[in-house]
């Protein structure tokens, strides 16, 4: 696991976890990260992280993140996240975006309190179960999301894919967009039939 992730890529990701400990937010990194490390590598050019954190300590975290060399990369960086529920930060040594995706939903809290702790490199790095990192890609349902998913279920044959199912699917009807569920029913279909 270690060899696919970029020295300057390990350092966001250090500090990252580092002030996200020290103020101990609930939280893990997801997105392309995640994907890379749990199935088939590929480049990313940023970190996200999904947090629980109530809207009211927002302004303490981004203090807090200045003293591990995370700075919020647009201006008012707050009003942002108040709308869009992002926090769009920078780590300054790497240059790497880091984007903290604030969440209140119960898969999202449900999906922190399942995430497992891999040692990458000697850092502690919390990350998603399969499943619900299969979830969150269903549902943000991009191309590389989508190609994602299929190397994840490549390298994890085992992933409970009834249960990823079943909460695609909530999200496609909470969102009224029943091709998700469809397009995830292909997609399983698909890495079945693959070698």
């Amino acid at each position: 696991m270690v060899d696919r992730v970029p020295a300057t890529l390990l350092a966001a990701l250090t500090d990252l976890v580092e002030w996200l400990e020290s103020t101990n937010i609930p939280s893990m990194v997801i997105g392309g990260v995640a994907a890379s490390l749990l199935g088939r590598p590929r480049l990313t050019q940023d970190v996200d992280a999904l947090a629980i954190l109530a809207e009211g300590e927002w302004p303490d975290a981004v203090s807090a993140a200045a003293s591990h060399g995370i700075s919020p990369r647009i201006e008012s960086p707050l009003d942002f996240a108040r709308h869009s529920r992002v926090l769009l930060l920078r780590h300054v040594k790497s240059g790497i975006d880091i984007d903290v995706i604030f969440g209140g939903l119960m898969f999202e809290q449900a999906a922190i309190d399942n995430s497992k702790i891999y040692d990458i490199g000697g850092l502690r790095l919390r990350l998603p179960r399969v499943e619900d990192l299969v979830v969150m890609k269903a549902v943000a349902r991009r191309p590389k999301d989508l190609h994602d998913i299929e190397g994840l279920l490549a390298a994890h044959p085992e992933a409970d894919v009834a249960t990823v199912r079943q909460w695609v699917g909530e999200f496609a009807a909470a969102m009224s967009m029943p091709d998700m569920l469809e397009d995830f029913d292909k997609l399983v279909a698909r890495s079945k039939c693959q070698p």
